[in-house]
């Protein structure tokens, strides 16, 4: 299975940009505290590449700004590059789900919109089967 959930601040101002395809993407960084010191006592942070498709990039636009703590559900996906007979592999998170933990204020039906279909379509599975479940009892 590959599932990664992120909690963490958005290191600078994400932007959108289209794809030769005409598909609308940002590329974000995260900053990821660790839960525990290193050897010298400290916090370290991580920092974490993650992209973001279409509906979902539009409102991290949107509603977001440098430094807000922001939830993040997805994968990771390897990409090689090569450069001087060198190849590099680029671990990057493909975000599938927002939360906007900064801004409370935002409607349930914008948080609702920054899902994939495919937890929508699992969201209104489980609510008719919570239905039927009800009425059967």
């Amino acid at each position: 299975m590959n599932h990664v959930i992120l909690v963490g601040r958005l290191v600078r101002i994400p932007e959108l940009r289209k794809t030769d395809t005409g598909r609308i993407i940002t590329n974000i960084t995260i900053a990821v505290g660790r839960p525990f010191k290193d050897i010298n006592g400290e916090y370290q942070t991580d920092f974490i590449n993650c992209t973001v498709w279409e509906a979902i990039a539009q409102r991290i636009v949107k509603y977001c700004k440098q430094g807000d703590l922001i939830g993040i559900k997805g994968r990771l996906q390897i990409i090689k590059e090569e450069d001087d007979d060198i190849t590099k592999n680029i671990i990057q998170v493909i975000t599938e789900n927002l939360t906007m933990l900064s801004h409370p204020q935002i409607k349930l039906e914008e948080e609702l919109a920054l899902k994939s279909d495919t937890d929508i379509e699992l969201d209104k599975k489980t609510k008719n089967e919570n239905k039927k479940k009800k009425k059967e009892g």
